[in-house]
């Protein structure tokens, strides 16, 4: 059986505060567990007028204390910000809240423009330490031993307790992929950055060189891919105006909070209307059980267990009717 996941990215809508926007991803994460969705995930963006997700330890703190059996995560921390212990030190306070549902997915890239990277973090070079980061955090996330002559050793990422947070590595490239592999991490590539491309090189690399270990002895690959179900065909397609307009926007540079599907709709030129029917072929849209099918397909030719879906629509209803539908189109369970 195929397993549906969430990631929610607190998107800010026009005409809508953008503290509404936080209080939403409350609202779906609750919904998402009613209707059977093995996980939950939240991003990190820094300094970005549509997506206002910017502590995704805060708000799955908040989830958690509003749910009971959905895993929770974060897609991502952008590691190369902060020091690894006080990371690993926030989600074993997470862990100890929800034990055994945490997931703590890592990525490399700033969530953010050059000069607001620089702000969180001064060190231009942070990134380049990143797989020696990613080492630290594992071991003081499960509470492994750091080896002699580190300066960590002896030192302990507090509460600890019967259970720890999975480390996942997130990426859209061939980079993250190898990396997991080495580490013997799971893996999810941001199919919906993408829009595909690279993610079949990606899983071949990671799978060919996955390194097992006690924790992890598989490799586990997953993909986030932008999916939009209505309750009818033409429905979704209209719904899908608003992220439509957001991408031709933010191609030349505008990037604001999600537009209604009705004012989302302008005249778009000759190159735009090429990227146009390009998102519009490879766009996981329509209706519900048009869009599971396309989901069946994808998570069968790259070999998937799982898949992580982010919706965005302006309105939340919109948006929580899409996973509804598709949660009874794969007959979901508070089981799953």
């Amino acid at each position: 059986m195929l397993k549906l996941s969430v990631l929610d990215q607190s998107v800010a809508a026009a005409g809508r505060s953008q503290d509404a926007a936080i209080r939403q991803t409350l609202d779906l994460a609750q919904e998402c567990e009613a209707w059977g969705y093995h996980r939950f995930w939240v991003s990190e963006h820094h300094s970005h007028p549509s997506i206002v997700g910017t502590a995704p330890e805060v708000l799955m703190a908040a989830i958690a204390a509003r749910t009971t059996r959905i895993r929770l995560g974060s897609a991502g921390v952008m590691l190369p910000h902060y020091a690894p212990l006080k990371v690993a030190e926030q989600f074993r306070v997470l862990d100890a809240l929800a034990p055994g549902r945490i997931d703590l997915g890592v990525g490399r890239a700033p969530g953010s423009d050059g000069r607001t990277a620089q702000l969180l973090n001064p060190d231009r070079h942070a990134s380049d330490n990143f797989p020696q980061q990613v080492m630290e955090l594992q071991a003081w996330v499960t509470g492994e031993p750091i080896p002699a002559g580190h300066p960590g050793h002896g030192v302990y990422a507090y509460p600890s307790g019967p259970t720890s947070p999975d480390v996942w590595m997130l990426g859209s490239s061939d980079y993250g992929a190898q990396l997991a592999a080495h580490l013997g991490l799971p893996y999810a590539f941001a199919y919906f950055i993408t829009e595909g491309q690279g993610v079949d090189n990606a899983f071949n690399l990671y799978r060919a060189n996955y390194r097992p270990n006690e924790r992890n002895p598989k490799p586990r690959a997953t993909v986030c891919v932008w999916a939009l179900a209505a309750d009818t065909e033409d429905e979704a397609w209209r719904l899908f105006q608003s992220r439509a307009r957001w991408k031709m926007d933010r191609n030349t540079g505008r990037i604001g909070a999600l537009l209604p599907p009705d004012q989302a709709v302008r005249d778009y030129n000759a190159s735009e209307q090429v990227a146009m029917a390009e998102l519009r072929a490879g766009a996981l849209v329509g209706s519900g059980r048009q869009v599971a099918d396309k989901l069946r397909k994808l998570a069968e030719r790259l070999q998937l267990d799982e898949v992580v879906i982010i919706t965005w629509t302006h309105e939340p209803a919109a948006q929580a009717r899409s996973y509804e539908l598709l949660a009874k189109e794969f007959s979901l369970t508070t089981s799953t």
